[in-house]
């Protein structure tokens, strides 16, 4: 059986952090989205086929021809058309029954075998409290599927389609009669109507698990919490803990890792590779340090991603933030994350404010951006891939690039 992973598209809304990377390769702990993907199907399929678009060299140079010593097929989908035009790219490849996942999604591992175990075509559902936003599926009373409906007034059911499949080679006949939707593309959605008209029995594989769309910056945060929840209450130290450091709750400091005198470390957190954290720094969870990074004298972070290479180095606040790859906080650089009404931060995501469901946000900023000493970034602002800002600046909208 093959797993074939969607992740070609641009993930706009993930913007910055995106500008410079494909959405799968953000880190979620201590490994890709698209590599927990890989870990989360791994046992069930023998072959990974790969559908990449934007940005698609870094995803092959990231992963390569193996991974974890299964084969890694690459197909491109050179337009973004839909789920059912990215899935039809990989027919070059499959000739056997395959499972489809999304590249920026975390489920656990009970997912792709519901959708193995079926018999033959198979949708994934999971039941949610208000089924209104989903696409909502309908069951006959045998419980095999019946319909699927996007985002209706008056849902059927509370079974949501989770966008994880199970088809056989012969879909592909299918998604070659898939017309065009409203919004010009081919969804595999409508591919499964096509199968149900002919009269082809669809199973409804039931999913009680984990289940997050990473599509949204503060949604990186949330996966990043969850990965961190599977630390147990223990220290992991394979780096360097000077005298006078103290760690508290579950914490992962890998080898090659440094924190020095004065640390105060709070778990869950994880520390890694090459990134140095101290001296006189506080760092709580659910934080993770990435690669290569400076956490310097009189910084305190929390519950925060630093992406490998980032800076912050003297007398700065990072809360409820992500930076991204290289980015420099100038000394005194404060990040707010609480509104003074303690409502949910809002943020701008392609042009409209959303309510992020977090009550504390930070900033979101891109790759290569530096601040100046004493910058201010308010709640929820986003400052974009190698932008700047001047010293003692307050930055209280976005700054990012078209």
């Amino acid at each position: 059986m093959y797993g074939v992973v969607l992740a070609a598209g641009r993930g706009t809304r993930m913007r910055p952090l995106t500008d410079r990377r494909p959405k799968p390769l953000l880190p979620v702990g201590d490994r890709s989205l698209l590599e927990r993907v890989f870990d989360t199907v791994a046992g069930v399929v023998d072959e990974f086929v790969v559908v990449v678009g934007y940005r698609g060299d870094a995803i092959r140079d990231a992963i390569g021809e193996s991974y974890r010593g299964y084969p890694v097929h690459y197909v491109e989908q050179a337009e973004a058309l839909g789920t059912a035009h990215a899935v039809a790219q990989a027919e070059p490849v499959v000739d056997e029954d395959f499972l489809v996942l999304n590249g920026d999604v975390v489920v656990d591992a009970s997912l792709p075998r519901s959708l193995a175990d079926a018999d033959g075509t198979a949708v994934a559902a999971t039941e949610v409290v208000d089924p209104r936003a989903y696409g909502v599926l309908s069951t006959t009373e045998d419980g095999s599927l019946a319909g699927i409906v996007e985002k209706p007034d008056d849902p059927p059911t509370n079974l949501a389609n989770v966008g994880c499949y199970a088809f056989p080679p012969e879909v592909f006949e299918y998604i070659d009669r898939t017309p065009e939707s409203e919004r010009g593309e081919y969804e595999i959605t409508t591919t499964i109507e096509l199968l149900l008209d002919d009269g082809h029995p669809i199973d409804v594989a039931p999913y009680e698990g984990t289940w997050l769309d990473v599509g949204r910056p503060w949604e990186l945060l949330k996966a990043n919490e969850l990965a961190l929840t599977e630390f147990t209450d223990a220290v992991e130290n394979a780096g360097t803990v000077e005298e006078g450091v103290h760690l508290h709750g579950p914490i992962v400091i890998e080898e090659g890792a440094l924190v020095r005198s004065g640390a105060y470390v709070e778990g869950p957190a994880l520390i890694r590779e090459g990134a140095e954290v101290g001296p006189n720094a506080y760092v709580r969870g659910s934080t993770v340090v990435g690669p290569d990074v400076h956490v310097g004298h009189g910084v305190e972070v929390k519950n925060s991603v630093l992406m490998a290479d980032a800076s912050v180095g003297h007398l700065s606040y990072v809360g409820d933030s992500v930076l991204g790859r290289g980015v420099n906080f100038g000394a005194g650089t404060n990040v707010a994350n609480l509104r003074h009404d303690d409502g949910n931060v809002r943020m701008t995501v392609k042009g409209d404010r959303v309510d992020t469901g977090r009550r504390k946000l930070g900033a979101i900023v891109g790759d290569g951006a530096k601040t100046g000493i004493n910058t201010s970034l308010n709640a929820g602002v986003k400052l974009g891939a190698a932008e700047t800002t001047g010293p003692g600046e307050v930055l209280t909208r976005d700054r990012v690039s078209e």
